[in-house]
C-alpha cells in the first residue's frame, strides 16, 4: 500500500500548517487546539520544515523562557524529511523508525498533499495484519 492510498478521503487543505514567522507560543496553541503533535512549516507554498512537540522542548532547553517568543523558523526541524504519494507505507514507517521522528509531510513535486503520522502508519500495519489473519482463518475454515 502506498501513502496515496492512506490519504484517500483526506484533503490537503485540512492539514494544519505554520508560517515560519509565527512564534512558538502560537504554535503551541495550534498543537493543543487541534490535538496534534506536529505541523509542516510552509513558506511561499513550499514545505521548509516541521515543527513538533519535541521542537518546543529543545527550544525551551536551549533558550529558556524566551523560547515562547522565538520564531518557528528558529525552532523547527529543517529541512523536512518528506515522502511522495507513491512511497510504500512500510518504507515510510521504516524511515520514521530509523530516523526517530513521527511525522512526514507528503509532497507531490513541491506541493503539500498530506501529512502522515507514525500512528497512521501503525494503524495501517495493524489493519493489514488483521486482514491477513482473517483471510487465513477463512481459508482454514473452508479447507
Amino acid at each position: 500500500m502506498t501513502i496515496a492510498k492512506m490519504l484517500e478521503g483526506r484533503r490537503a487543505d485540512d492539514v494544519i500548517c505554520l508560517d515560519p514567522e509565527d512564534d512558538v507560543r502560537a504554535a503551541i496553541a495550534k498543537l493543543t487546539d487541534h490535538g496534534i503533535g506536529a505541523m509542516p512549516v510552509i513558506e511561499n507554498g513550499k514545505v521548509i520544515g516541521v515543527f513538533s512537540e519535541r521542537d518546543v522542548i529543545k527550544c525551551l532547553k536551549a533558550v529558556g523562557d524566551d523560547a515562547l517568543s522565538r520564531k518557528i523558523r528558529d525552532a523547527m526541524t529543517s529541512p523536512a524529511i518528506t515522502v511522495t504519494p507513491d512511497t510504500p507505507a512500510l518504507h515510510a514507517l521504516s524511515q520514521m523508525t530509523k530516523r526517530r521522528f513521527r511525522h512526514l509531510p507528503v509532497l507531490d513535486g513541491e506541493a503539500l498533499v498530506g501529512f502522515v503520522s507514525i500512528g497512521d502508519l501503525v494503524k495501517y500495519r495493524m489493519d493489514r495484519i488483521e486482514a491477513e489473519a482473517d483471510a487465513m482463518r477463512d481459508y482454514i475454515r473452508t479447507a
